[in-house]
């Protein structure tokens, strides 16, 4: 028998993941460490600089995730890898029970809130959140996506069920005794951040090397179903697209704290996430259709990709 598993009705998302964003989900890792910084009372905006250095790797944009550095200099939060040696279910229950979080791959087929997407249709790795758990109960209470879940049942027993290699998980580990930051101590710490991160930003413009990569990789999209429309897609537009979001979010957070001068890299931050969504529509018919992609928003995004890079490299390399 199958479960259902409903949102907490007491859980309220953090603002990276309101409806009226253009993408209101990023990659399973990062949409869950947002909420899981934001439900420890934290602000996740702060941890956001690492979205600046996103780059295009060849066969897709950069997988962004949040800093480890970050997390624990920001939020007294230590991710450490966890050593799977004994059933993953004994481990998670130790950990959570320690309240340390664990974050471990599972199979989105055994995932209610995927219902319409994998659940009970598609084998899918993704990564959730573990925050609750009752073993003798068969339940657990999650973070996956944007969203704060509970299972139970059935699903409940597979989805820490491995029939090969253990999954990779880690759990996060809040350090004894530290302190909050005041807001003063926090900005200095996150410019600094971004001054790190600006440093790692790629020196050749990405959206011209994915250009050229798309060029070659249409002919093979084109003969193609739309399954491989979603992952091709996932990998490379819906990361750039909405890690741009975020990186413009956090820009205007600054703003918010008396950082003066980013409307220029916000407004060009802002087009590259807005136009990646319309490029993602634009991609999906032509495949559908079979009928060349006009490739010039890619263009427009590299160009807007040289104005906000050059201005906060000038500002903060």
């Amino acid at each position: 028998m199958s479960s259902v598993s409903t949102e907490s009705p007491a859980y309220v998302r953090h603002a990276l993941h309101a409806e009226e964003r253009t993408w209101a989900e990023t990659n399973c890792y990062t949409d869950l460490l947002i909420e899981l910084v934001h439900s420890m009372g934290h602000d996740p905006v702060a941890m956001l600089a690492f979205t600046l250095a996103i780059d295009f790797e060849g066969d897709q944009w950069t997988f962004f995730k949040p800093s480890h550095f970050d997390l624990v200099a920001l939020y007294g939060l230590d991710v450490q890898e966890l050593a799977i040696w004994k059933a993953p279910l004994e481990h998670v229950a130790e950990q959570v029970a320690a309240d340390h979080p664990v974050l471990i791959e599972v199979d989105s087929f055994w995932l209610p809130d995927t219902s319409g997407t994998a659940y009970r249709t598609t084998h899918q790795k993704t990564t959730v959140g573990v925050r609750q758990i009752d073993v003798e109960r068969g339940s657990m209470a999650y973070f996956h996506n944007r969203g704060f879940y509970t299972v139970a049942g059935e699903d409940f027993a597979r989805v820490f069920h491995f029939p090969s290699l253990p999954p990779y998980a880690e759990f996060v580990k809040p350090l004894p005794g530290f302190v909050p930051l005041t807001g003063g101590e926090q900005l200095e710490l996150t410019l600094g951040m971004l001054k790190a991160h600006i440093a790692r930003v790629p020196r050749e413009n990405p959206f011209m090397r994915f250009k050229a990569r798309l060029s070659e990789d249409l002919e093979g999209l084109m003969a193609a179903d739309i399954e491989l429309f979603h992952k091709y897609s996932f990998a490379t537009l819906r990361q750039y697209g909405a890690c741009f979001e975020l990186a413009e979010t956090y820009l205007g957070w600054l703003g918010t704290k008396g950082v003066a001068g980013l409307e220029v890299p916000r407004s060009a931050f802002a087009s590259i996430a807005q136009t990646a969504k319309a490029f993602q529509f634009q991609l999906a018919r032509s495949m559908a259709r079979r009928k060349p992609l006009d490739m010039e928003p890619l263009d427009t995004m590299g160009a807007q990709w040289e104005v906000g890079m050059t201005l906060l490299q000038s500002r903060y390399a």
